[in-house]
């Protein structure tokens, strides 16, 4: 794999503190020429599947070679592994708490290792605080794979197991797909965990969610302002999203909120 020297950042830090700046700079001092991207760091604090979301959507708009750097740990300090993934020509870096298995899941032949401490002497790594391992782990070994100094399987191990994932996947039937709120957007609209291709047996597919049953349009101007609106966004996926306004506001939905597809009636 030929490293392209982009790294992405996917974290639940916010943007309060320095924390996701440190990291950059860990990354800057031992590879200068990175190109660092933000992906997120407003994921909700402590919840890996909004990053494992936004990471398996986003990743195909980056060239091949890039590493992808999601950290949303809870468990940061304890015997959790480090997984590095090496999946349809990228390479991914997350902790093992089920934030990359919806990746695994849609990759096809994931490559998948975890971290093996005892071989980061070379790397000459600072002994890792308890609780900042994007600064002290991390961040350098992204550092060390962008730059293409070293390969993943040169620190790792090859597994087959991994942490599952804690948002189960659509339950598909021939009249219904039930699925679920998995994050909101800055614009209050309700990005679900239903891929468009599940949509193609339905002739006229509505959206059910808190008691309203909402129409599928192509684009947020079909409707008039202040009505709700279903309708595939440009990740591949169902939203439900109201017209100059915000459908989670709307709907009194968040997060975790069950959403079904069938057809009209």
């Amino acid at each position: 794999m030929r490293p392209s020297g982009v790294i992405t950042i996917t974290t639940d830090f916010g943007h309060k503190g320095p924390f996701a700046a440190v990291m950059k700079g860990v990354i800057l001092t031992r590879f200068p020429d990175a190109k660092i991207v933000d992906l997120a760091h407003d994921i909700p604090a402590q919840w890996p599947p909004e990053a494992g979301f936004w990471v398996s959507r986003s990743y195909p708009w980056f060239p091949q070679g890039s590493v992808h750097l999601a950290i949303v740990d809870p468990g940061v300090g304890t015997e959790r592994d480090i997984l590095i993934a090496e999946c349809d020509g990228h390479i991914f870096m997350a902790p093992d708490n089920g934030l990359l298995a919806q990746l695994f899941d849609t990759c096809g032949d994931p490559q998948v290792f975890k971290l093996d401490m005892s071989k980061l002497a070379s790397l000459d790594l600072p002994t890792p605080s308890a609780t900042f391992h994007g600064r002290d782990i991390f961040a350098p070994i992204a550092a060390e794979l962008a730059a293409g100094r070293i390969a993943a399987r040169a620190i790792t191990t090859p597994t087959q197991d991994w942490t599952p994932g804690w948002i189960d996947e659509p339950d598909v039937s021939t009249s219904r797909i039930a699925g679920v709120i998995v994050t909101v957007d800055t614009f209050g609209n309700l990005i679900s965990n239903i891929d468009a291709g599940l949509l193609e047996t339905f002739k006229q597919p509505v959206a059910d969610i808190a008691g309203h049953q909402i129409q599928m349009q192509t684009t947020y101007g079909r409707v008039q302002p202040g009505d709700f609106l279903a309708l595939v966004n440009s990740f591949g996926v169902v939203e439900i999203a109201r017209a100059e306004g915000s459908a989670a506001d709307g709907l009194g939905s968040a997060r975790g909120a069950p959403l079904i597809i069938h057809d009209k009636k």
